[in-house]
This record gives structure tokens, C-alpha cells and sequence, in this order.
């Protein structure tokens, strides 16, 4: 998810898998409640500040947790919700709330399994954390360059292919464009066309610009996958699923699927009731935004993590590989003015320092289709929550984490954060549609040329082919290597639209002919988007 301004790019937040950079500035601002420095590492500078919160204070918060989520479940209508704390190495709060699909009894437990979207990246860094602890020669580590292990990755510009590194990638600093490739993987693209077609993307300055891709960050996960000789799927479930006993974890969409004990995930209607409506399979971008987890699971991660790597009285994740991680990379949110202090992201982390300096780790996680998920981390003080929902992004988990962070700190919230948090989601969630109401033709419409003008094969190297058909009702446009169908309604002249589908969807969308193309307006966000007609 993007600031206000949006992150760098004209689709910000249209891919719903939601790193969140302005809001974890906004409330590591907000309750002076982050912590302190992950790890002492060489040069580091003065040393970290000391814990500040006691047992008792965490007390509360946590006995405020039952009221809170029931309160912003009713308010918000979200059908489950699962919450899990630890403090000091030990699970002090593990509960479900509500049902795992509405219409059924079901209920939420500890272990119901929730696709956690964009969590799946600090997952991801701890995942390669472990492989880098373990040395291997073969390893690709964090600030070498992945050229030569996906050989059908490149970016437009040789010089960034050759040197760009894991940690470019997991702190989305290479210079993609904001959420590259995520449409090819809504048109039903795997991992490895849309790995092998990044290398039409625009950059900017690399290095020096943040924006959030989860297929950059994708294929740095493949590249140290490969290195070991097996896939991402099973390196995560070696390097930490199984030591760390997350054993209802996993980086593939069959096995939530299978699950027995799932959360289902649901959308709002516009009456303001919930349904269950779409099936996400996030397979093509596993890595970024993937996992399936319960909060039992996640609370064993967060031990971990609280800990330098270590859980149940064994090193599974090497204290300073891991430590890596939590460090700032690149600047994710610059500082409105003087006073205000800038969000960074790590690998695979918002990372962000409150006015005492106390660190503060974050992500949040989304998918449009139906999940909403946040972690924070206050490393200093060793506490953390993480907050699972089966619904699309109110903002239940941010608020509740952020309620549950300022009553440790202050005795209670500061503010009611779910209507400017749910702004702001609101806001980014309908970015990127169209200034045009295709829904209604001007009255002077001009009419539409005989079908055969439009109807055949056109080509585009992003893309792929797009094929429009003429049936006795109407236009339809294929795209796609299933390919996916979308009837066309005429606008004006040899301008048409079609409604959009999947987890970047932005309602209407314009289609406009002209000469031997065809351009689709939200496929040219970045100057993609036009299709050549073929032979």
C-alpha cells in the first residue's frame, strides 16, 4: 500500500499486496511505541535505547484485545479475524474470532489457515536469511548479483541486469516501475513469463528510487533458490517452515486449498454485507505474496524474529543474516517537512524510527479478492502481534495492531485509527481507474465501424496476443494464455470498454482502435499497453 501521494508510480496500491510505507511512518509516529535496534552490528552508533514497556502494561493491551477485535468486526463486518501476540519469547495472546466463510458455522481458531498476501515478504528475507546463515559456497547472498541464475531474467537497462543484487530486489530499489508484471499474472501469466518479461519495463534510477514490485522481490527469491538447485517452494519449507515446526505453512496455493481448516476469502458488497466470491491463487508471485499461515504458526515466527533467529533453544535462523534484514535499505517515504521523520523499507520490512529512536518493523498484507493481514514488531521491547482477516482492506489489522501498541504505551488508544486508515486504503484501492465513465456515452457518440474493422489478432511483447472476435451480440476481446474474455461495450467511434476483472481491477476500461492497433488503457500505465495487429 502507498502513501497519500502514492508510492512512485501511476498504479500505487493497485496490487493490493500492501507494504504499507505511509502508514508505518504515520503510526510509528503517532504512540512513540516502537523499540530499539534489532541487533548491536559494527559502526552502528550509539547504543540502542532501553526497553521502556513493563509486563503490567502489556498486560492490558493484551486484556483489551478481546473487546477491540469484536468492536472492530462489528464496525467493520469482516467475518474472522485471528490474533496472535508474544512478549518476551513466550505466546501471551492466540485467539480466533468469527467464521471462516460466511454462511457456514465454522469458526475461527488459532489454526485456521488465512492467505497472509504481502506478509509473505518478511517471511521471504527470513527464509533467505536462513540459507545465508547456513554459507553454503553456492549461495547467492544478499549483494550479489542474480545474473546468471534465472537466465530469462533481465531488466531494460544491461548494465542494471549485470549488477542488480537480492537485497535490490527485496528492498524494491531496482528500478522497476510500481508493481511490475502483477497484470501479466492477473491474465493468468506464470512466475517464469513474467520473470522473462520484466525486461520491458521502464526503470528509474537505480539504487536511488523505491517502488514497490512484487515480482522483483519474486525473482531475487528464484535466483537463491536456484543457486541451491530446488525450487522456491520447497527452500522455504526446508529452510524454515519445518525447523521453525510452522507445520500448517506453506508457499503453495494447493496446500491452503486443501486445508480443512481455512479461512475463505471474502469481499464487501455494496449493501455492506460480506461474500465469498473469488479464489486467489498467488503461485505465480509466491515470495511476495504467497504464504498461507494460521496465527499459531505466525506466532512461532514471531518468536523467532524476537529472538536473533533462535526458537525452542535452537539457532534456525543465523543472528546476523537475519539482523540484515531489519536494517533500512532505501528511503520508502520521504519526510513531508523538517520536523517529520522518513519511512525506509528493509528486506522485506517497513522499517521505522520513532522520536526516542526505538526501531519499529512492520508490513501489512492484502489481496482486493478478500485478505487483509499486519505484523509489528518492536524488537527492543521483544513484543510483536500479528493479525490475520478473512476480508479485503478495511482496516482491521492496522488499527487493532496500532490499538494494541498505544494502550501498551500510553493505557489506551490516541485516536480512532480505523477511519483514517480505511481512508487511506479506500483511496489507493481506487486509484488507477479511469478519468472516463465508459458506463455512459456522450450523447453525440459517434458510431462504430463495421465489425471486421476491428475483429483479428494483435500482437504486443509484453503482453502477448489480444484477439477480438465478433459474435452476433456483441465484440468480445481475448487476452491472455487461457485467454481470459471480455465482452466489449461500444463508447464513441472506435472506442470501446470492457469491465475488468481480478485483483487489479479498475472497473471500466477503454479500448480505442486506430489505424493497424488496439490500445487498452489500464494495460499503459507504463507505456505497454498498445497491440499491433499481427501478419
Amino acid at each position: 500500500m502507498g502513501s497519500m501521494r502514492a508510492i512512485p508510480g501511476r498504479r500505487a496500491g493497485r496490487a493490493r499486496a500492501f507494504a504499507a510505507p505511509f502508514l508505518a511512518v504515520l503510526l510509528t509516529g503517532a504512540s512513540g511505541a516502537g523499540a530499539g535496534a534489532a541487533a548491536a552490528l559494527p559502526g552502528a552508533g550509539p547504543p540502542a535505547p532501553e526497553p521502556q514497556l513493563t509486563g503490567a502494561q502489556v498486560d492490558k493491551a493484551v486484556a483489551a484485545l478481546d473487546d477491540d477485535v469484536r468492536a472492530l468486526m462489528k464496525r467493520t463486518g469482516v467475518p474472522g479475524v485471528s490474533v496472535g501476540v508474544v512478549y518476551k519469547d513466550k505466546v501471551v495472546y492466540l485467539k480466533g474470532f468469527g467464521v471462516r466463510r460466511v454462511g457456514d458455522s465454522a469458526k475461527v481458531d488459532p489454526d485456521t489457515v488465512f492467505q497472509i498476501a504481502s506478509l509473505s515478504k518478511p517471511v521471504a528475507s527470513t527464509v533467505v536469511a536462513g540459507v545465508l546463515g547456513q554459507g553454503g559456497e553456492k549461495d547467492l547472498g544478499w549483494d550479489t548479483p542474480v545474473a546468471g541464475q534465472l537466465p530469462d531474467f533481465a531488466l531494460k537497462d544491461p548494465w542494471v541486469s549485470a549488477h542488480v543484487t537480492p537485497a535490490d530486489l527485496f528492498s524494491h530499489r531496482s528500478g522497476l516501475p510500481d508493481h511490475a508484471g502483477d497484470l501479466l499474472e492477473d491474465l493468468g501469466y506464470d512466475r517464469a513469463y513474467v520473470l522473462s518479461h520484466l525486461r520491458y519495463e521502464p526503470l528509474s534510477a537505480f539504487r536511488a528510487s523505491y517502488a514497490y514490485t512484487n515480482f522483483g522481490l519474486t525473482a531475487a527469491a528464484e535466483a537463491v533458490a536456484r543457486a541451491r538447485g530446488v525450487s522456491w517452494e520447497k527452500l522455504s519449507e526446508d529452510t524454515l517452515y519445518k525447523p521453525a515446526g510452522m507445520d500448517s505453512t506453506s508457499s503453495r496455493f494447493a496446500d491452503f486449498d486443501k486445508a480443512t481448516d481455512k479461512a475463505s476469502t471474502h469481499v464487501k458488497n455494496a449493501d455492506g454485507t460480506w461474500s465469498a466470491r473469488y479464489v486467489r491463487d498467488a503461485d505465480a508471485q509466491a515470495p511476495a505474496g504467497g504464504v498461507s499461515s494460521s496465527a499459531r504458526d505466525m506466532t512461532r515466527w514471531l518468536r523467532l524474529q524476537l529472538a536473533d533467529g533462535r526458537l525452542d533453544g535452537r539457532q534456525i535462523v543465523d543472528s546476523a543474516a537475519l539482523a540484515r534484514t531489519h536494517l533500512p535499505e532505501i528511503v520508502s517515504q520521504p519526510p513531508a517537512g523538517p520536523a517529520d521523520r522518513a519511512g525506509f523499507y528493509g528486506l522485506g520490512w517497513n522499517v521505522g524510527y520513532d522520536e526516542r529512536g526505538r526501531l519499529r518493523l512492520s508490513h501489512s498484507g492484502a489481496f482486493a479478492l478478500g485478505a487483509a493481514t499486519a505484523v509489528t514488531l518492536l524488537p527492543q521491547e521483544r513484543l510483536g502481534i500479528v493479525v490475520l482477516t478473512n476480508g479485503s482492506p478495511v482496516g482491521v489489522p492496522e488499527t487493532l495492531a496500532q490499538d494494541f501498541f498505544e494502550t501498551a504505551q500510553s493505557g489506551k488508544p490516541g485516536r480512532d485509527w480505523l477511519p483514517l486508515i480505511a481512508g487511506v486504503l479506500d483511496k489507493q484501492l481506487n486509484e488507477g481507474r479511469s478519468p472516463t465513465d465508459y458506463a455512459h456515452p456522450p450523447a453525440d457518440a459517434r458510431p462504430a465501424r463495421a465489425d471486421s474493422a476491428y475483429t483479428g489478432s494483435y500482437e504486443n511483447p509484453y503482453y502477448g496476443r489480444l484477439t477480438v472476435t465478433a459474435t452476433s451480440s456483441a465484440l468480445t476481446l481475448e487476452l491472455g494464455p487461457k485467454p481470459l474474455r471480455f465482452p466489449l461495450t461500444h463508447y464513441s467511434g472506435d472506442v470501446f470498454s470492457f469491465e475488468t476483472a481480478g485483483e487489479n481491477a479498475v472497473g471500466r476500461t477503454g479500448v480505442t482502435f486506430k489505424d493497424n492497433t488496439v490500445r487498452v488503457e489500464y494495460l499503459d500505465a507504463h507505456g505497454l499497453g498498445t497491440f499491433t495487429r499481427a501478419g
